[in-house]
């Protein structure tokens, strides 16, 4: 059985000497953490912060500003 912690084989870009870089294929991770924004900051937030954060998570990334910041505060704030 495979270990839960093992990752793919890097595909390295650009050859075996080339300073480009290690693509990880096909195999998504969750982040260990949860992220711990407050509303605020979510408001705050630029739009490609919220464009990283939702690709960290795996998430679909669609619509404009609005749309995608309304989407990170109802998938990652709780309800007080």
């Amino acid at each position: 059985m495979e270990s839960v912690t093992t990752r793919p084989s890097p595909k390295v870009l650009g050859g075996a000497n080339s300073q480009r870089g290690i693509e990880w294929c096909g195999h998504f991770q969750m982040p260990l953490h949860y992220p711990r924004y407050t509303q605020a900051d979510y408001e705050a937030m630029p739009e490609w912060r919220l464009d990283c954060l939702l690709k960290e998570y795996g998430l679909p990334i669609f619509g404009d500003v609005h749309n995608k910041r309304k989407f990170v505060m109802g998938a990652f704030l709780w309800i007080k």
